[in-house]
């Protein structure tokens, strides 16, 4: 029997029990879908946040200070005095406070985050607004409660209307929107478009905290980060006498930590569709075997009449693989589907499609019809023609 006939046999018992045949392939299908669906939201949400870390330059630095074992915390004034003093080599320095708050006007509420900074965060960061004016150190100096709102916010809150000029409250504070946020996600929830900047002195008031915990600043060339990190290093050291008080990082930084991030989280990803397609395969070695019982009468005629081992062999292989490689094929098309119509269709991250991983997950359900294939392929292969025969 060559090969065609086989591949004809094997179409022909699988279409004889489609129920069957699709029950079978359903732990291919889910195993492959999730692996490609769940790959491309990893990659995507890599994307979104690469993309923002590295639209803010090689040059940005981030200090986050802890102030353990110490009794003083190094001020706003302190790091812009260190910044006056090494002019030459710092462009900018931002402080910022981070939190949670209650954004309403009217009876429409959203819970955003909220960032106190100062004029000099549209350097350091890059934002800028698109409508309205940025922060002033007037501002700051005045304890002035206004407010620059993201995209997302201004839908949100004052759909249909101009927020300039427009009062919002904040926990309860009433604040005047002076600026909108240029957009930079697709005015998406929980990204870049979500957020509230105040001036950094009214923040501390706001959120009832007196001590700044993280600022930014921007080198005045990527050349000198490191040496301005050894700087800052020996500055808070000098300060907290506990390098443990304080973390100094770059971009380039950022970058490595979230590629370290996102490859174990590729592993524990392989793992989980591994197991999945494991399971699938256990199924299809379930219902070959059953598929062998159902026709060991066919498989001694066939034997009788001069079929070989081998040739038996070949046709329980090829029916393995026939049903995993639908499987894997219908799986493919269910993943490439929930990326665009699901993860892309509602703007949740970026649409990533990997050749990569679309080609490995199809490969490993190949695989796992041959290993899951074999046994009862090969107990089919085994049977004594007379015995067969003989079976009722």
């Amino acid at each position: 029997m060559n090969f065609y006939q086989a591949f004809k046999m094997a179409i022909k018992s699988i279409l004889g029990g489609k129920v069957r045949s699709f029950l079978t392939m359903l732990g291919v299908i889910i195993g492959v879908g999730a692996v490609i669906s769940a790959v491309a939201f990893a990659e995507g949400s890599t994307k979104q946040i690469t993309d923002s870390i590295q639209s803010l330059g090689s040059n940005l630095i981030q200090i986050n200070i802890m102030g353990r074992n110490s009794n003083r915390n190094v001020s706003y004034e302190d790091l812009q005095k260190f910044a006056e003093e090494n002019s030459d080599e710092i462009s900018a320095l931002a402080p910022q406070t981070n939190s949670s708050v209650t954004a309403k006007v009217g009876t429409k509420t959203v819970n955003t985050s909220i960032i106190g900074t100062a004029p000099e965060y549209e350097q350091v960061r890059d934002v800028h607004v698109q409508s309205g004016r940025f922060l002033l150190s007037f501002d700051l100096d005045f304890n002035q409660k206004v407010a620059l709102i993201g995209t997302y916010i201004s839908n949100e809150l004052f759909e249909g209307v101009n927020p300039i000029g427009e009062k919002i409250k904040l926990n309860g504070e009433v604040f005047t929107v002076v600026g909108v946020l240029q957009e930079k996600a697709g005015s998406q929830q929980q990204s870049d478009d979500d957020q509230i900047i105040i001036p950094v002195t009214v923040a501390q008031r706001l959120l009832r905290t007196g001590a700044i915990r993280n600022f930014s600043l921007r080198a005045v060339d990527g050349d000198m980060v490191d040496g301005l990190m050894e700087k800052l290093n020996a500055f808070l050291t000098g300060v907290y006498n506990d390098s443990n008080s304080f973390t100094i990082f770059n971009s380039a930084q950022m970058l490595e930590t979230l590629n370290s991030v996102t490859g174990t989280m590729m592993v524990i990803l392989g793992g989980i569709a591994a197991i999945s397609l494991i399971v699938g395969g256990i199924g299809i070695m379930n219902i070959m075997l059953v598929s062998v019982t159902e026709r060991t009468r066919e498989i001694g005629i066939r034997k009788a009449i001069g079929a070989k081992r081998k040739d038996i062999l070949v046709q329980f292989l090829i029916e393995a693989l026939m049903v995993t490689g639908l499987g894997g094929i219908i799986g493919i098309l269910l993943g490439i589907s929930v990326i665009k119509f699901i993860i892309g269709g509602f703007k949740i991250v970026p649409e990533v499609y990997s050749a990569f991983w679309i080609l490995l997950s199809f490969g490993i359900s190949l695989i796992i019809g041959v290993l899951f294939g074999m046994f009862p392929a090969y107990k089919a292969s085994n049977l004594h023609p007379i015995d067969a025969l003989k079976y009722e």
